[in-house]
């Protein structure tokens, strides 16, 4: 990441589209899968809160490895600016600290090992959500958000190209093992309905779409994250499908303020897409806004076997954005200039 003021600037800007932002000043947070893709941009708005609007935001940081934290905020968090709370989603364990909100989006979301370690995908979602909840159960006055997918709504049975709404759901294979993903995050929401009926636990759950930005990491096997390393590397974007699959796509700082936003606003034992009106398109479209952005071009390879059993399994993911967009937020970033950012910070 190249942190610039044009960047803190453009933090400051999705800060603005937050309602009752000041309502989450003082408070105590706890974010897991700090140092991924998406929470490590929610880390960067609360770091930007505290240090241009004294918010007093205590930073809980939950990962495997305080060096891996250390490597990834180092350049703008001291020690002092954050606890470091050791945490394997991967394994059942027990966290006991005190905590006003609680952000989980740890977990495995990487196609590649999807396909290679799907045990391990599914369980990481049951495992580390149930310690997440634990901790809030016993924090009467605490609320989780969750981090879900689009991916839970499955293929509709008619092949609309209509986004999504919150109350639509279609068919997922339940034999096939790319189905660990969907059916990971599909089993944990309905683990955040029960603790809430059951054990009076504050919970509300977002569903990402197809988030990009600059916080990708080398290791990242999506496909927009695979164009963009491509264009960063000097080469032409190489695609694998003819991509007319239709996905929303966010850009990674409008993601981080639509969780803040469903965190502080969003209603009890709810559910928020993630989505920008204004992006959704087909992976190609994508592939096509980085190449403009980039001055390269998108050629066409075919897919290994391996590759192939990565897939999303769905052709459309659209999401429609209504219901957040009913709490008061809304998306900055288009395509376009989102993927002129994602190649300028990185």
């Amino acid at each position: 990441m190249k942190y610039t003021s044009e960047y803190w600037n453009d933090v400051n800007c999705v800060l603005t589209n937050i309602p009752n932002l000041q309502s989450i000043f003082g408070k105590k947070v706890l974010i897991t899968g700090a140092t991924g893709m998406v929470c490590s941009s929610v880390v960067e708005l609360i770091a930007y809160l505290n240090d241009h609007y004294d918010a007093g935001i205590q930073l809980l940081l939950a990962g495997r490895s305080i060096e891996r934290i250390e490597e990834r905020f180092g350049i703008f968090l001291k020690q002092t600016d954050y606890r470091f709370i050791e945490f394997d989603a991967t394994r059942p364990q027990q966290v006991d600290v005190d905590v006003d909100y609680i952000i989980h989006g740890a977990g495995n979301a990487d196609p590649t090992i999807y396909s290679t370690h799907p045990v391990e995908t599914m369980m990481g979602n049951i495992n580390g959500l149930t310690c997440m909840l634990d901790l809030a159960k016993s924090r009467p006055n605490s609320r989780l958000l969750f981090v879900s997918s689009s991916e839970v709504y499955g293929k509709r049975y008619s092949g609309s190209s209509k986004p999504y709404m919150e109350d639509e759901y279609g068919y997922v294979d339940l034999l096939n093992p790319r189905a660990c993903y969907p059916n990971g995050k599909r089993a944990s929401e309905t683990l955040c309905a029960c603790y809430s009926q059951e054990f009076d636990v504050d919970v509300v759950i977002v569903r990402l779409g197809h988030i990009y930005g600059p916080t990708i990491r080398r290791t990242d096997t999506r496909a927009s994250a695979a164009f963009t390393w491509n264009v960063v590397d000097g080469q032409n974007i190489v695609m694998k499908s003819a991509g007319s699959q239709l996905r929303s796509y966010c850009y990674s700082l409008d993601c981080a303020s639509a969780i803040l936003a469903v965190l502080i606003n969003g209603e009890r034992n709810e559910a928020y897409n993630i989505s920008n009106r204004n992006s959704i398109v087909s992976i190609r479209d994508m592939a096509e806004a980085l190449a403009e952005a980039g001055g390269c071009k998108v050629v066409f390879e075919n897919p290994s076997d391996q590759e192939k059993r990565g897939y999303n399994l769905m052709e459309n993911s659209a999401l429609d954005s209504d219901k957040i967009e009913g709490l008061g937020w809304k998306a900055v970033f288009d395509i376009r200039s989102g993927a002129a950012k994602t190649l300028k910070f990185i």
